[in-house]
């Protein structure tokens, strides 16, 4: 049996068709979140290191409305959120991946009926440089030809320099400081997946544990070259425009391509919940969906630096959810 998709006509296998379902601003017409009584206690989220910053100002919002509610937050990486949901030690699994059939097996074991996968906002992986690298952009192929020693999205020579890439003078002879995600991460998996046609890191590579660290390698190095969510960007850092193919229209990492679906590497973002098919959510998990779905919680969503999902897509996944 497959996940319970909340939203089953929207993903794409191996990619996303994102132009008809999400916004390059907050839509107006989401409706505004209104507190209700009888809310407090412990809310956990143990998951996405992407999604770290973005649980933990939705968590601040939802203390605006129910001061009694204790929310613990913690970010190691996508692969930690299944079993916590499965273990029943976090009600709350925040994803920068959809879950391995793998990982909904091993919750359909404990539970009868598979986890349920939200939706809840768009990110955008970018290929960052050092803010002093004149680089102008890349193709997903030279991307996975510095990246891995498999390339497999075809580039015909292996990169280590930048040289390789048209820049001249002291940039021709410099080799790459390339840094990643570790393999706990969902933004691994989806790079490795699409930036990498599924191939294998060089040895080379320095895996980081967090999205940040990252970009503060690449900050570091002159010769730096990582990929991290949009929403860790810093002034240290370049963000390179990429082209899907070799030759094609190159696109920047902007809101209005990843709503077009022109970007190259959109991806969703998802919070895992467990909802038995036949019952209510709990009250409080019922009250912080809604607020992620509401115009305060994609005011978040905007001011994170992702991008956000329109009222209609809201509306539908309340109505899977049963909830008014």
């Amino acid at each position: 049996m497959k996940c319970k998709h909340a939203f089953a006509a929207i993903a794409v296998a191996g990619s996303l068709a994102l132009s008809a379902h999400v916004a390059a601003d907050v839509d107006p017409n989401l409706p505004d979140y209104n507190r209700v009584s009888g809310i407090s206690g412990n809310l956990s989220s143990i998951g996405s290191d992407t999604l770290n910053n973005l649980m933990t100002l939705w968590a601040e919002e939802f203390n605006k409305f129910y001061p009694n509610v204790n929310v613990q937050i913690q970010g190691a990486g996508s692969s930690t959120a299944p079993p916590a949901l499965t273990e029943g030690t976090a009600v709350l699994a925040p994803m920068s991946r959809g879950m391995r059939q793998s990982e909904i097996r091993e919750f359909e074991e404990r539970f009868g009926y598979p986890p349920t996968e939200l939706p809840v906002a768009v990110d955008m992986l970018a290929v960052y440089v050092n803010r002093d690298n004149p680089i102008e952009s890349l193709s997903l192929p030279q991307v996975d030809a510095i990246f891995s020693a498999t390339r497999r999205c075809g580039f015909p020579q292996d990169v280590t320099r930048w040289g390789q890439l048209g820049l001249t003078g002291d940039w021709q002879n410099r080799d790459f400081a390339l840094y990643s995600r570790n393999a706990v991460s969902g933004t691994y998996g989806f790079f490795k997946d699409n930036a990498m046609c599924g191939g294998d890191f060089k040895s080379s590579i320095n895996e980081q544990p967090g999205s940040s660290s990252v970009v503060q390698g690449v900050t570091e190095s002159i010769n730096g070259i990582g990929y991290s969510g949009i929403g860790y960007r810093t002034s240290g850092v370049r963000v390179v425009p990429l082209a899907a193919t070799e030759g094609s229209e190159v696109f920047e990492a902007t809101a209005e391509n990843a709503a077009s679906g022109d970007y190259p590497l959109s991806r969703y973002l998802f919070v895992y919940i467990n909802k038995h098919p036949n019952r209510p959510l709990d009250p409080m998990v019922r009250e912080f969906v809604k607020m992620m779905y509401s115009k305060q919680g994609q005011e978040v969503v905007n001011r994170d630096g992702f991008v956000t999902l329109p009222a209609v897509l809201g509306a539908r996944i309340m109505g899977e959810l049963g909830i008014e």
